[in-house]
Formats: structure tokens, C-alpha cells, sequence
């Protein structure tokens, strides 16, 4: 008589957790309760994850969602094996109803988030469980919809920041890029990926920062390489917006060669070179670990931004003594010629012609240019048509260039038909006791020989 009441005092009071807030509900749906955690957990424990979810799990779910972190644990091992199974199986409303069921537990794990981590000795941050549904959402979704994918991976990181995972921070930045590719005419679209490429850089630096785990670090830093590689290629950047994430940054960062190397690759691959934040952080990054590379690029931009010829040429010296590249040296030294030329430095410019073609000896543009420089200064004589024939030694140049580099042939062929026509006249010559075939010696500045035609 006794059982009897107490099981129909049992079944009168039976009310469900989800209906309550109690943990397990009450009365006959406690006991319901614990009896589908016992059975669906030795299912889960021996992979037989269709049972698990067939015979307990559901129900646990559904009414009693207090009942403990691992409905939602299990669950969510459960539910992505099941859409394994559907997706291989290719049922497409199976991969549906469990893609579904997927996010509602992740859903319900956040609505319940409190009560679930007071019953817990491990909390979990909202942050990692909603990292945790955007990965998901994105993994086992047969209907991605970047928009909320976008959403939740956003919240994600605004929370997490530095301790977002690292897979969290690859999947932000996918989803941002794939929403700007879809949109690229999309200012909003364009500016959030600026924003997130930001967030995700940094953010991937403190979380490498902090592993002691060798296998994700290895993961984190090729996400690393991956955020970069997603920003680069989406076409969203620009120097004016590069300029505004870096320019402003570098001063706190001018001993860092890491960052500093970073900011210098970034922005010449988008060939912002003229930009400030290129400049500036070339010079900190010269200054700690001086190069060919950041030595050519500082003579660069002082020749280009400021027009400082005396500083360019000073770092393109640096260039020359830290380069064991003699194809490499032999064009700074080209560079250097063009300077002295246009400061009309000519000694100068001949003497770095003639570096130049000792390094790369089929450098047909520093043939050229000598053949401009003779051109200039032409004059050797008193007599006119003597002077004249200086022409013939820049015509020679010019014809060496075409041997040596066929790819200045045509730059070379109209300087010669220019250059022809300043050649002395046959009848000038023969009254100095010249003709056709005879050599001269071009004194003076030049100082060759060449043959009359």
C-alpha cells in the first residue's frame, strides 16, 4: 500500500526540468530522467552514437536541460557523427535535421550557461562556446549562410580577443573575406575585413604567445600565415587603409624587427612603398637589421617621396657594401647613375656605369646610358665636325646594348636613328683629311677610338 502511494504521489507531482528549472525535473520524470542519462552514456562510451542519441539523449535534451555539461558535450559528438554518417550516406534531410539539432544544443548550452557552470568545476566562457558554434555552423552546415556565420564568429572574437581559439580567428577571417568577395562593392564589407584582419593578426600573436603545446602552436602559426594570406588575396586592402592600421602603430613598435618586417612585406605587396607607414618602419627595421633589401628601399624612397638625392644615395652605398649579389649590385650601381645624371654629376654617373656593366656585364640599359652621357658631352675639340664624331662612340654604345640585351633593342634602334643625324657630313671630315673607314681617337672626356662612316 505504501509503494502504491508513493508512486501515485510520484505521478501526480511528475514535472519536467525544462518545465521547473529543477536539474532533473520531478517526480516519475527524475526518475525518467536519470534512467535515459545511464542508459545513453554507456552507449556514448562505446561510440555507438546512434543508439546514445535514439535512446536517452533526446528525451535528456529536450526536458531536462539543467541536467548536466555533458547532454551538451555528448551531444555535440553525438550529433556531428550522425551528420557524418547522413552526409556519407548522402541524405540530404538527415544532414539537415542533425545540422539543426547541432545548433540548438549550442543554442540551449548558451541560454543556460550560468546554471550549467554552477553545477560545473570546469567554466566554460561564452566566448568558447559560441567559437565553438561558429566552427560548427561553418563544419556541419549543408546550408551555410555567411551572414550568420559571420555574426557568431564575431561575437566570438569581441569576447575572446587574445584567447580565441586559433581555428575561431581562421574562420572569422574566412568568413569576413568570402562575405567582401560577394559584395566587393560593399564599403561596409570592406571596412569590417579591415577591421577584422586587425583583430585576427593581433589577437593570433597573443594566443601563439601564450602555448606551451608544440602541436597547436604549429596550428596557430600556420593560421597565422593563413589570416595574412586571406587579407592579401580578398582585394579589400588599399594603401590609405593600410596606412590607417599601421601608420599609427609603428612608433610603439620601433624595436620590433618581427612587426616591423611585417608592415614593410604588407604594404609592398600591395606596392604601397610611397606610404609613411612604409617608410618609417623600413628605417626602424634598417636601423636594427640593416640589408640589401631595406637599404635599396630606403634609397628608393628618399629619391621618390622626398627627393633627397644625397640620402638615396647614401643608402643605395649601404646597399652596394652589405650586397655579395653582383647582378644586385651591379643595378644599384645603375640606379646610383641615373642619380649623378640628373644632377648632372657626369663623372660620377661614368664611374658608376662602368661598376654597374663590371658586375653585369649585359646590363644593356647601362649601356644606354652611357651612350647617353657621351651624347652630352660631346665636345672634345675645337673643330665642329671632330666634335661631331663623339656620335659615333654613343652609336657604338647603343649598338652593344642591342648585342648584350636584346630587350632593349628597340629603345636602342631610335636613339640611333636620333643620334645619326648629329654624325658629321662626309665633305666636312674629308676637308680635315678624314674619310670613311678611318679611325679616330675621340680625346677628352670620352677618350675612345671609333670608326668614321
Amino acid at each position: 500500500m505504501l509503494a502504491l502511494a508513493l508512486v501515485t504521489v510520484m505521478g501526480v507531482n511528475a514535472q519536467k526540468g525544462v518545465e521547473d528549472g529543477s536539474r532533473y525535473g520531478h517526480g516519475a520524470d527524475s526518475i525518467n530522467t536519470l534512467k535515459n542519462i545511464s542508459i545513453y552514456s554507456e552507449y556514448y562510451k562505446t561510440n555507438n552514437f546512434k543508439d546514445a542519441y535514439e535512446q536517452g539523449w533526446k528525451e535528456v535534451f529536450r526536458d531536462a536541460p539543467l541536467a548536466s555539461v555533458n547532454t551538451y558535450n555528448y551531444g555535440i559528438k553525438i550529433l556531428r557523427s550522425l551528420y557524418k554518417d547522413a552526409k556519407t550516406a548522402n541524405d540530404a534531410d538527415l544532414m539537415a535535421q542533425y545540422s539543426d539539432e547541432l545548433f540548438q544544443v549550442y543554442e540551449q548550452r548558451l541560454k543556460y550557461l550560468e546554471p550549467l557552470n554552477a553545477q560545473s568545476k570546469n567554466k566554460t566562457t561564452e566566448f568558447e562556446v559560441l567559437g565553438q558554434y561558429g566552427h560548427d555552423y561553418m563544419s556541419y552546415n549543408p546550408k551555410v549562410q555567411i551572414s550568420r556565420a559571420y555574426e557568431i564568429l564575431r561575437k566570438a572574437v569581441d569576447l575572446g580577443k587574445g584567447q580565441s581559439q586559433y581555428y575561431v580567428l581562421d574562420d572569422l577571417m574566412n568568413v569576413s573575406a568570402q562575405r567582401f568577395k560577394n559584395k566587393k562593392d560593399n564599403d561596409e564589407f570592406r571596412d569590417a575585413l579591415m577591421q577584422d584582419y586587425v583583430d585576427c593578426a593581433n589577437y593570433i600573436d597573443e594566443f601563439i604567445a601564450l602555448q606551451t603545446d608544440d602541436k597547436v602552436l604549429e596550428q596557430a602559426v600556420k593560421v597565422k600565415e593563413r589570416i595574412d594570406g586571406l587579407f592579401i588575396n580578398s582585394g579589400a586592402a588599399d594603401c590609405e587603409k593600410l596606412q590607417e592600421i599601421y601608420g599609427p602603430k609603428i612608433e610603439n613598435n620601433k624595436d620590433n624587427l618581427e612587426y616591423l618586417n611585417k608592415v614593410v612585406k604588407l604594404m609592398a605587396m600591395f606596392d604601397c612603398k610611397s606610404s609613411d607607414a612604409y617608410f618609417t618602419a623600413a628605417e626602424y627595421a634598417h636601423q636594427i637589421s640593416p640589408s640589401v633589401q631595406t637599404a635599396k628601399s630606403l634609397g628608393r624612397l628618399y629619391l621618390t617621396q622626398r627627393e633627397d638625392m644625397d640620402k638615396a644615395l647614401e643608402y643605395y652605398n649601404q646597399a652596394i657594401e652589405l650586397d655579395d649579389d653582383n647582378k644586385s649590385a651591379g643595378d644599384t650601381y645603375y640606379t646610383m647613375a641615373t642619380i649623378y645624371m640628373s644632377k648632372e654629376k657626369y663623372d660620377n654617373s661614368r664611374s658608376c656605369v662602368q661598376k654597374c656593366l663590371s658586375n653585369n656585364p649585359n646590363k644593356g640599359d647601362a649601356y644606354i646610358l652611357l651612350a647617353q652621357l657621351y651624347a652630352v658631352k660631346h665636345d672634345w675639340s675645337n673643330e665642329p665636325a671632330l666634335n661631331r664624331c663623339a656620335y659615333f662612340a654613343v652609336i657604338d654604345k647603343l649598338e652593344q646594348a642591342k648585342k648584350v640585351d636584346p630587350s632593349v633593342a628597340d629603345r636602342a634602334n631610335d636613339l640611333i636613328s636620333q643620334y645619326k643625324k648629329q654624325t658629321p657630313q662626309v665633305e666636312d671630315l674629308f676637308m680635315l683629311g678624314y674619310k670613311a673607314g678611318d679611325q679616330i681617337e675621340i680625346k677628352g672626356w670620352i677618350n675612345e677610338k671609333v670608326t668614321i662612316r
